[in-house]
Formats: structure tokens, C-alpha cells, sequence
């Protein structure tokens, strides 16, 4: 490629010629993509190919061309759809037009082939678009994996995903035998595969988006309660067992179900693939950091470990996590994952060991070190923290957000708990998690919240509509330690865990957290 680059920038005609046949498919697939018009297309592509040589010299790096010169066909388009013009003849199918065959020789053969493509490109309209890029490339046009790879910026992994979804779907959907043999029986994931992830509503919207392979739903919770870096220590099981039950209302006998999930998870080894499905908060990374810590020490042998972990989807504003997605939108995640490499692996084990660590100072060298290998585990690994005591007045960041909100006028449990979710997202926190931190503020005798409208707090396990509509005031105390006039680190007597910090109230605390500076401080 380099060659047809230096070639076109001194204006040799054949090196231009070979750029154009090389990617001209490719920047048409792209195009009509976007405009659903072959003749725009065209015109687009044709643009694109005239500001690419235009600018070829500025181009640093001859390998970057493809994923650069694509960047110019999506500009072009977007500049076309502004024109807002109207679409001018009905759509052409794009193979008649990218590719031109000999129909003198063998016409029955050849009228049957385009007859199976036009049933097929007819078909590949009920598929995501990422998926019908794909097909149409790698099927209809003939480009390579790698050659798809370097135009679109999709890894070969991600690329032979869409590509089994792609074949799945068609299959349910296209009943002749014969159009499905067109496809190869190229093993390229799906069969074989685990899905691990959280929550139960988000899982069956992964069932239902038709991407294959079996769901491991993971339910744990370690942001909240007492853990260790071995969680399968039986006796430390059992007191976080009974811990959970105590706080959240979560009986013993339904926690002690994850030795079942861990026996699923020690068979991983018949799957050829596993795929990570999580988000960005803490709830999320915790979990996401846990099972990479247990990957870490076990033999992967052949299977091979992917990781899907967002922050935002398309068109949703306030993206949460995957449970607020349709299955049709879960689906066009399907090969977006990345395989993991060592150090992701290596780096999620290092994020367990200083969360679950005992000793602050692990927790002080995580967060001055680099942990950009997982993009979303420091911001995580600081809201951790920043449940600890403040060095102003003692409260956590989930204390002292409620104060606020319910000074403010927030004064309703169910509003109180979607403003500080909001406004603490990156915690992730759930709303049993939630109460318990509440019920803990209303407590006598240094109780910082009134709750008026309910006679006591809540068992969560059932609904109470009598709390839907209590009210909730600020105390005298609640003022005073809000104003910083009192540190209630010091007044109130217990015993919490942040992570695997051991959190003794009532008591001079060794280490707080610095809000101003987000920082640990040791006292």
C-alpha cells in the first residue's frame, strides 16, 4: 500500500488506479449504508476519493489510508445529507453496480447466482446495519477480514462475530436450504460461547436479541458488606452471609447460592469463547475486577476471554447500564466486544487486590498508579473511596449527597433515591443498597434524618406504599453535622466496610477522604 500511496502522491495514474479498485467497494458499501441511494452513493464516493488524493500528502502514516480515507467517505456523506436532497430513481442492488459478470459464459449458473444474491441482499434488511456492512463485504464483495478490519477499524474478532449473528439470523429467517448454503460453515462465534453479566433484567433482553450462547447472570454485591480477595473462604462466607441478611433483608440460604454460580463458572473451560458483559460504575467494575482476578489464576487453556464495558449507547441521553436496552439494541452490540489481552486480565487482578485489601495503603497506591489499561477503573476505584468518611464532617459521599438533597427539598424515599443515583451514578448502587444506607441515617439515637409517615423502616422483600409516601426531615443533629459543626465519624457507633476496609465509627478514624483534593488522607 505504501507503494500505491508514494506512487499517487507523485502523480503516477496506475497507483491511483490501484487505490480506487482496492477500496472503491468498500467507500460504496459505506456510503449506501448511510444514504440508501446507489446513485448518491456514487457521487459520494467519487468526492471522496477526490479530497483523499487532494490531501494524500498530509496523510503521515501510509498504513492508516483505509481507516482514514473512511473517515472522508462518512464526512462526505454527512455533507450530502445536509443538501437534503431527494432520492432520484428506486435503489439499485449495490452488487450489480460494484461488480459486472460475464453472463455470456454459463447464463443459466449465472441468473441463478444473482437470483440467490437478490434474495439474499432482499433478506439482510432485517439485520442491524453493522451486520449488513458486514455481510455485504465479506459475502457480496469478497474483501477479507483483515482488509475490513484496516477500512472499518473493527478488530477480525468483533468482524467474525457480526458475521455468525448475521448467518443465525438469516437462518431463522430465509426457510430455502439452498440460499443458506451460500454461507461457509467458518467457525466465528456464537456456538461455544458464555455470556457473564449482571442482572436479570438485562439478560433476558440478551436472550431475546437472538445472540447466541449461554448467560451466567453473576449476583453479587461487593460494594456493599464485608469481603476479602478469597471470597470462597467458608468462614468468611458465612459471616458475610449474615451480614447481608441483617442490612438488606437477603436470607443466607439465597446468598449462599453463588457456590452453585461458582460451579458453573469452574466448567468454563467448554466454552471456546466468554464474553464480559459490563458497565462503567462501581457496582459494575467491582464485580467486572473479581472475575478477571479469578481468570487471573486458572488455566484458560483454548478459551478466549472478551470484554464488552460501556459508558454510554446512542441516543440515550443518560445511559445507565444495559438493562435500560432494548434487545434489538443489545444486539447491535453483538461483536463489539475485544479479545483481552495479559495485562487487561492482569490489571483487573490488581483492581480486586487493593479493593478487597485490608490495608488502606493498598488503596492509596492503587489510586496514584496507572490504571488506564481498563478505561473505566479508576474513576471507579475513586468513588470507591470516596465512601469513606470526609475529613469535614465525617459523612460518606452517599451521606452527605442525601443531606443535601433532602435540604433542598428532595424529601420522599423513592425521589431521594433516583437524585442521588443520579447524581452518584458512577457508584452504581441499587436500591436495597440504597435503603440500607438510609435506615442507618434514621437511627437512634443519633439519628441524622426523621422519617415521618411510617412507623418503622421497611423489610424491603415486599412492597410498602406507606414508605412511598413517607417524608423525611433533617434532625438537629442531621443540620449540625451537614454544617461541619459536628463529625459524625465520632458520634455514631458501628461498624461498615468500604470495600475491604474495616470502617469503625465512634472512633477516631485512621483515614479519611479528602473531597476537595480526592485523596486519602492518613491521620
Amino acid at each position: 500500500m505504501k507503494t500505491w500511496i508514494d506512487g499517487a502522491i507523485q502523480g503516477e495514474a496506475e497507483a491511483y488506479e490501484q487505490l480506487v479498485k482496492q477500496f472503491r467497494g468498500m467507500a460504496l458499501a459505506v456510503a449506501y449504508q448511510k444514504l440508501e441511494d446507489m446513485f448518491l452513493a456514487e457521487d459520494v464516493v467519487q468526492e471522496a476519493f477526490t479530497e483523499a488524493f487532494a490531501n494524500l500528502s498530509k496523510l503521515e502514516n501510509p498504513d492508516a489510508f483505509p481507516g482514514w480515507f473512511k473517515v472522508i467517505v462518512e464526512r462526505q456523506c454527512y455533507r450530502q445529507m445536509r443538501r437534503k436532497q431527494h432520492a432520484t430513481v428506486p435503489v439499485l442492488e449495490i452488487q450489480d453496480l460494484i461488480q459486472e459478470e460475464d453472463e455470456a459464459h454459463n447464463p443459466e449458473e449465472q441468473a441463478l447466482k444473482r437470483e440467490v444474491h437478490r434474495l439474499l441482499r432482499d433478506s439482510i434488511a432485517i439485520l442491524p446495519s453493522s451486520m449488513q456492512l458486514a455481510v455485504d463485504l465479506f459475502y457480496f464483495q469478497g474483501y477479507s477480514l483483515k482488509e475490513m478490519s484496516e477500512f472499518l477499524g473493527v478488530k477480525v474478532p468483533a468482524l467474525k462475530k457480526r458475521l455468525y449473528d448475521a448467518r443465525s439470523k438469516l437462518r431463522r429467517s430465509l426457510p430455502v436450504a439452498d440460499v443458506i448454503s451460500v454461507f461457509s460453515d467458518l467457525y466465528e462465534g456464537g456456538k461455544g460461547m458464555l455470556h457473564i453479566m449482571n442482572g436479570d433484567h438485562a439478560a433476558d433482553r440478551l436472550r431475546q436479541s437472538g445472540i447466541q450462547g449461554d448467560i451466567l447472570v453473576w449476583r453479587e454485591l461487593y460494594t456493599f458488606g464485608p469481603i476479602t480477595r478469597n471470597m470462597r473462604n467458608e468462614k468468611a462466607r458465612s459471616g458475610r452471609a449474615q451480614y447481608l441478611e441483617q442490612h438488606l433483608g437477603i436470607p443466607q440460604t439465597e446468598y449462599l447460592k453463588i457456590k452453585e454460580l461458582e460451579q458453573r463458572l469452574s466448567s468454563f473451560h467448554q466454552y471456546k469463547e466468554i464474553v464480559l458483559w459490563f458497565e462503567y460504575d462501581l457496582y459494575d467494575q467491582s464485580m467486572l475486577s473479581y472475575l478477571l482476578h479469578y481468570f487471573k489464576e486458572q488455566n484458560l487453556k483454548d478459551t478466549r476471554l472478551n470484554l464488552l464495558c460501556i459508558d454510554s449507547y446512542p441516543d440515550i441521553e443518560h445511559f445507565r447500564g444495559l438493562g435500560q436496552l432494548t434487545p434489538s439494541q443489545i444486539g447491535r452490540l453483538s461483536g463489539t466486544w475485544h479479545v483481552m489481552e495479559s495485562e487487561e486480565v492482569e490489571a483487573g487482578s490488581e483492581f480486586w487486590a487493593a479493593y478487597a485489601s485490608s490495608d488502606i495503603q493498598d488503596h492509596q497506591d492503587y489510586l496514584r498508579g496507572d490504571a488506564s489499561v481498563l478505561p473505566f477503573a479508576h474513576a471507579a476505584f475513586k468513588a470507591h473511596l470516596s465512601r469513606l468518611p470526609s475529613v469535614f464532617n465525617g459523612l460518606s459521599i452517599i451521606e452527605q449527597t442525601t443531606l443535601e438533597a433532602v435540604s433542598e427539598g428532595v424529601d420522599h424515599p423513592y425521589p431521594l433515591f433516583k437524585h442521588v443515583g443520579n447524581q452518584l451514578h458512577t457508584l452504581g448502587m441499587g436500591d436495597l443498597e440504597y435503603w440500607a444506607h438510609l435506615k442507618r441515617m434514621t437511627e437512634e439515637p443519633h439519628a441524622l434524618l426523621q422519617l415521618s409517615g411510617v412507623q418503622a423502616f421497611p423489610d424491603f422483600q415486599e412492597q410498602h406504599e406507606d414508605f412511598r409516601q413517607s417524608v423525611l426531615s433533617l434532625t438537629e443533629l442531621g443540620i449540625q453535622v451537614l454544617n461541619g459543626e459536628v463529625d459524625w465519624a465520632l458520634v455514631r457507633k458501628e461498624r461498615s466496610w468500604v470495600g475491604g476496609l474495616s470502617v469503625e465509627k465512634g472512633e477516631a478514624a485512621p483515614w479519611r477522604w479528602d473531597t476537595d483534593n480526592e485523596n486519602v488522607v492518613i491521620q
